[in-house]
């Protein structure tokens, strides 16, 4: 796609990228925290690989289910109070895994999480493509998903930590406190996101959502999505576990892993946003897989290994994986007509977490420990096969990629006030 010189953003597009970057954060935190949380989580439930990755699924497949249940009415309704009332349901949602005690609890709870919480990215990334043109959007994606760099810098260590000091309830009763603030702000400054609705409709919900599906040049951008899913929901969720029985770190040489990775992600984050704005997306985002199934193949065959090199492995891992995320999801953005655009990023998350449960799933089928403290078998047989099917995404996303390029440009539906516009009362 042809890269044109980006403007800059209004004070209230700063803020949109703020309140969704910052509820992405918790969202985020919320699920990342289950795989560090994952060695002490199989020791003090005394359960297995396979009943931990059936835990991380529950949210996945809950969430995805929900997110096509609700495609079909995501373009009825004003974007903000969508966005409201789901983030609140999954502040309850969160709340009852803080308060679990048992692991059917959890799982439940799990399950509750997922229902409202699996949409929220969706939302989001409707939100961005009417408020941003195609242009701004590389920038906009990379600071949100700085939301998974700064759960490890200060979400994952701090969650640790409080794990570590009191017990796995506190990180969950964290973030909700969290959630409750900015449920506060999405409230009282967010301003309406409605001017799709201008659009005529003559469609149902069902009708909307069973066209979106048979979409020939959507479904490209669903297998798209599915199959960089499956990659990171294979391996995440045994990769404290992982390291610590297979590197051997220590469980308080674990939040420095993960907070000098995010550290290494905050940085090259914004930085991978504006390439992607100024270079090819598609060369981007083939560079990043490369990168990315490299280091995995040399990481998944590891043994007892220095806090140095794990750190150093991580840091190369996450500026694949961001490398190629960032591009990526600029680009599956550009997919969906204006009209269609909240049925699509539903349907396209839902698939994308319904690919990854049954990734986590899969992957706690494969993954065997013997005893709770031995090491982790067959997680080299994980990056092969994310390795795979990595293969196969950079197809996927070129074929994407000459499907936008034939398009004329889109323009972003909403017109936001400017600085000038907003009143102090309104800022």
């Amino acid at each position: 796609m042809e890269q044109t010189t980006a403007s800059p953003f209004s004070g209230y597009q700063k803020f949109v990228i703020f309140i969704l970057a910052i509820t992405q954060f918790t969202v985020i935190l919320d699920f990342m925290v289950m795989s560090p949380l994952g060695d002490i989580l199989m020791k003090s439930l005394k359960i297995q690989p396979g009943q931990f990755g059936i835990a991380v699924s529950a949210y996945a497949f809950s969430a995805g289910i929900s997110g096509l249940l609700t495609a079909g009415f995501a373009d009825k309704y004003d974007r903000k109070k969508l966005l409201l009332f789901f983030y609140l349901g999954f502040t309850i949602g969160t709340l009852l895994c803080g308060l679990a005690t048992t692991y059917e609890f959890l799982v439940a709870a799990r399950v509750f999480t997922g229902i409202f919480g699996g949409v929220i990215g969706s939302i989001s990334m409707a939100i961005v493509a009417d408020i941003f043109p195609i242009q701004q959007r590389g920038r906009v994606i990379g600071f949100l998903q700085m939301g998974f760099g700064a759960s490890q810098v200060l979400g994952i260590p701090i969650g640790l930590y409080l794990a570590d000091l009191w017990n796995w309830h506190m990180p969950f009763l964290w973030i909700v406190a969290m959630a409750v603030i900015i449920i506060a702000l999405i409230l009282t400054k967010m301003q309406p996101v409605t001017q799709h609705l201008a659009v005529k409709k003559d469609k149902t919900p069902l009708t909307h959502l069973f066209h979106t599906l048979i979409n020939k040049e959507y479904r490209i951008g669903f297998a798209a999505t599915a199959l960089l899913s499956i990659g990171g929901f294979m391996m995440m969720p045994f990769g404290s576990a992982f390291a610590i029985n297979n590197l051997h770190i220590t469980n308080k040489e674990l939040p420095i892993v993960f907070m000098v990775a995010g550290i290494s992600t905050l940085v090259f984050m914004p930085l991978i946003g504006k390439l992607s704005d100024k270079v090819d997306k598609l060369r981007l985002f083939a560079f990043g897989c490369f990168w990315t199934m490299t280091v995995i193949l040399f990481y998944t065959q590891l043994g007892p290994t220095p806090l140095w090199l794990v750190i150093a492995f991580n840091i190369l891992m996450m500026m694949g994986i961001m490398g190629r995320m960032v591009p990526s999801t600029a680009i599956v953005t550009g997919v969906p007509e204006m009209q269609d655009r909240g049925a699509f990023m539903s349907i396209n998350t839902s698939l994308q977490q319904i690919a990854g449960g049954i990734a986590a799933f899969v992957a706690g089928q494969i993954v065997v420990q013997k005893t709770q403290f031995s090491p982790l078998e067959h997680y080299d047989t994980l990056g092969y096969i994310v390795s795979a099917i990595t293969i196969l995404s950079i197809f996927l996303m070129y074929r994407l990629t000459l499907m936008i390029k034939r398009r004329p440009v889109q323009a972003p539906v909403a017109q936001v006030k400017t600085d000038t516009e907003i009143s102090p009362e309104n800022a």
